[in-house]
């Protein structure tokens, strides 16, 4: 056997065995034209497996040609499958739309075949998806299950099964939707689903997940997408928006460091042919860079916007977080109302909604948000969305001065966040947990609340959040400080400042308890001396 006849041999082989690398290797040795139809689609599924784009596009087209000229029509629309769903990973959608055509063109006229489910899946499934049509999307869905069925493909099965979940979960189905999710993947951690299959479908089923903000759903996927991953002997990279989902998760587990590089990288690389993928991934550069302090957050958020995302809620966040209680409050109803009626969408809005209100003293704003945050995880019923109303309930009860029934309510919050992952959203949770305490006398549980927070923020390299001066202060807090040291009474500060007069008390009792005061005249002094008597 000559050397070539012995590279194509040993990339068969390893091709069969899954070794991908050697396969990629020993195919590029022998000339295009001494390998078969059948060569040319295992090099093909080879170099995409192995992270090689740009040649898997080439080999790809070479090998549609290859199978349609040798009467494969169904693994000539596979392919071409394949290349539409790399071409849609790019942000090429022209060409997503052109491969889709030929597929659907080589199977005209050929009886039904496995092929056609893969068409129906993009074409009509992922298609109705995209242009919110999931009761279209549900049927299709169904229709490719039955394909994979009678003709024994599991990768069609569970692509379907995946379809029709993501569709009831459009359809306020979440439920339903959710466990069509888990009976899909079955499949692929069962090891019936072909590589590429099972790498698109986790990355769908995560995508999915963090839509809902599922993120224990999330979090279980991801981590057993990685040890798949780590199963394989090639380091596959799949492109675009499924680095942005990861990028995500790290940013609400703390880890920040990866979840910025992993999303620098992505603004870059999808800069000229996927913006969409850019402007998610500048945003989640923001949310890192505001959660540790970072004054170029604004500059990140500038670039979300300047691609057409809007950097809501972490902009306004960020402004809270430089002390513009009212300029936040301001900025974040303007981006209720740009976010029209989905409550999926608007419901990190509400959650950011909550707090800033409490802080800008605007009380019935932050219970209407926390509302509609409470109906829409009734409705969803997820890990995350969950957590973030209970988060705002218990913030809300704690605002309208009803320490005692905030405590379960934010005791329940912090477990899971904890459960979760978040450290971050916990440690807010026992900032809120001590004021809490506090109000209710019991210094003991406060500090303790305080230390855990506290050792949190320098586990994660951060700061206490909040708008605090350099006296330690809230910018609310030196405010009515400012109003005591001119002589106003709480209710005069309760009217200046548009805030409960059992408001103006509490932040009182926490003025005093901070700076180590025991009355009004003490904090009068206190506000000369220091010069918040003018902080106004």
């Amino acid at each position: 056997m000559d050397g070539q006849g012995n590279a194509l041999t040993r990339a068969r082989d390893a091709y069969a065995e899954g070794d991908r690398p050697t396969a990629a290797a020993h195919f590029g040795m022998v000339p295009a034209e001494q390998l078969t139809a059948d060569d040319h689609a295992a090099y093909f599924y080879t170099v995409w497996w192995v992270g090689h784009s740009e040649d898997a596009l080439r080999l790809g087209a070479a090998a549609f040609d290859a199978l349609r000229a040798d009467s494969q029509p169904d693994e000539a629309a596979k392919v071409a499958f394949y290349l539409a769903l790399l071409h849609l990973s790019r942000g090429d959608e022209p060409q997503t739309y052109g491969w889709a055509g030929r597929a659907g063109r080589v199977l005209e006229g050929v009886p039904e075949n496995p092929g056609h489910g893969y068409l129906l899946f993009l074409t009509e499934v992922q298609a109705n998806l995209w242009v919110g049509e999931p009761a279209a999307a549900v049927d299709a869905a169904r229709r490719v299950q039955d394909l994979g069925r009678r003709f024994h493909d599991p990768d069609l099965v569970s692509a379907g099964l995946y379809g029709e979940g993501h569709a009831l979960i459009r359809l306020g189905q979440v439920v339903d939707g959710l466990a069509l999710f888990d009976e899909a993947m079955v499949g692929v951690l069962d090891g019936q689903v072909a590589s590429l299959a099972a790498g698109a479908l986790y990355c769908y089923t995560i995508g999915a997940c963090d839509e809902v903000a599922d993120v224990g759903r999330m979090s279980r996927w991801t981590e057993l997408a990685e040890r798949w991953l780590a199963s394989q002997t090639a380091a596959f990279w799949y492109d675009g928006i499924c680095r942005v989902y990861r990028a995500h998760l790290q940013l609400l587990r703390g880890e920040w460091d990866e979840a910025e590089r992993g999303a620098r990288r992505v603004a870059v690389e999808f800069e000229g042919n996927q913006v969409s993928y850019s402007a998610e991934a500048w945003y989640v550069v923001g949310e890192v860079r505001r959660l540790r302090g970072d004054p170029s957050a604004a500059a990140a958020y500038d670039e979300a916007r300047a691609r057409g995302r809007d950097p809501q809620p972490g902009r306004a966040l960020l402004q809270l977080q430089h002390g513009d209680a009212a300029g936040a409050a301001t900025s974040i109803r303007s981006a209720l109302a740009a976010a029209g009626t989905d409550p999926l969408r608007r419901a990190p809005l509400c959650a950011a909604a909550v707090a800033i209100a409490i802080a800008a003293g605007q009380l019935e704003d932050a219970a209407e948000a926390e509302s509609e945050l409470t109906e829409t995880a009734a409705t969803y019923s997820t890990s995350g969305l969950k957590a973030m109303a209970t988060t705002a309930r218990g913030a809300v009860l704690l605002a309208q001065d009803r320490a005692a029934d905030a405590l379960h309510v934010l005791r329940d919050a912090y477990q899971r966040w904890v459960d979760l992952g978040a450290q971050h959203n916990a440690a807010g949770i026992n900032l809120r947990l001590a004021d809490a305490y506090r109000a209710l006398g019991d210094e003991m549980s406060t500090a303790a609340e305080m230390a855990q927070a506290e050792e949190t923020y320098e586990r994660l390299g951060v700061q206490r959040p909040g708008p605090e001066t350099s006296h330690g202060l809230t910018r609310r807090e030196c405010e009515v400080l400012a109003l005591v040291a001119d002589g106003h009474s709480n209710r005069q500060i309760g009217e200046e400042l548009s805030i409960s007069d059992r408001t103006v008390a509490r932040h009182l009792t926490n003025i005093f308890q901070k700076i180590g005061l025991t009355n009004r005249t003490e904090a009068a002094r206190y506000a000369a001396d220091h010069g918040i008597a003018t902080y106004r």
